[in-house]
């Protein structure tokens, strides 16, 4: 079975779409037919139920997407090793940003791979439900992410900006007429509620008191910064962001308020301590080097 192969049978197994699988690998629906149905011809026995309404693995093809999982990762990772090692690149440094401005962060980016060219710098958006266990995962090397953070396990580096806060409202929300707003206005309203852990952590961003005791509602379960902004766009709830989504998420349904009497959000380099490493050191010198940056509002 080649390599491509193996990729259209796991992303099928995880689609379960042959449309969906088609679109995602920029394949045609025929060319990902043809190859599962010569798969099914060389291992002799149907590795998906098919009907007009769903495609199922059969326990055949389970057993077959639990064997080639980690066989095609190690063969993926190692085509990536050489292809950069005949560039000269001898690793590679993951960057999971939480804000959205990693543009912003562009003179970070730049000098390190000005003064590191052996290793490749990889920039990813993730979401913040899911943050620190992508970095206790190891599927990234550095998490860029609003403090305080006080793990045990996690080593938290320097500081790379710090930004006021805005509240994001309905353009049509009671709310948007106001020129700035308070963290005390935000008792009348619902923010939205998290299962994200450590609970200080979710807390730092979107608070469960205003400065004089009031209790914040909480409101619907999000997972991610676009469930976020799309509940606040319909009015359902209203969000406090960092001032950068102001320049970076522009919706006509979506007004960004100053809020006037919140400290700014700061945010800073994160990584496993166990795991600690020259060019992950190398990044964070960077950084100190050049001090936080003013992003703008």
């Amino acid at each position: 079975m080649e390599l491509r192969d193996i990729e259209i049978f796991l992303t099928l197994a995880e689609e379960l779409h042959f449309g969906r699988t088609a679109a995602r690998l920029c394949l045609s629906p025929a060319r990902v037919t043809q190859a599962i149905q010569k798969q099914e011809r060389q291992i002799g026995v149907a590795l998906f139920e098919r009907t007009n309404r769903s495609v199922r693995l059969t326990p055949v093809g389970q057993q077959l997407r639990d064997d080639l999982r980690p066989v095609y990762a190690g063969l993926k990772d190692s085509v990536q090793r050489a292809q950069l090692a005949g560039q000269g690149i001898t690793g590679t440094v993951g960057v999971g940003m939480l804000p959205a401005n990693a543009h912003d962060l562009r003179p970070y980016w730049d000098v390190f791979r000005l003064r590191h060219p052996q290793w490749k710098l990889r920039i990813q958006s993730i979401q913040f439900s899911d943050a620190f266990a992508t970095l206790r995962r190891g599927d990234i090397d550095v998490l860029i992410a609003w403090l305080p953070i006080e793990e045990p396990d996690l080593t938290v580096g320097p500081v790379l900006f710090a930004e006021p806060r805005v509240m994001a409202v309905a353009t049509g929300h009671e709310l948007a007429r106001r020129t700035s707003v308070s963290l005390e206005m935000a008792a009348d309203f619902q923010l939205p509620q998290s299962d994200t852990q450590p609970d200080y952590w979710y807390d730092a961003a979107i608070p469960r008191e205003t400065r004089r005791g009031l209790t914040i509602q909480r409101g619907p379960l999000i997972k991610t910064t676009e469930a976020a902004i799309t509940l606040a766009g319909l009015a359902e709830i209203v969000v406090l962001f960092p001032a950068h989504m102001t320049r970076y998420w522009i919706r006509p349904d979506i007004t960004y308020l100053p809020v006037s009497d919140m400290g700014p959000l700061s945010y800073a380099m994160v990584w496993r301590t166990e795991t600690d490493n020259e060019s992950v050191r190398a990044l964070a010198e960077v950084v100190r080097d050049l001090g936080p940056l003013t992003t703008g509002t």
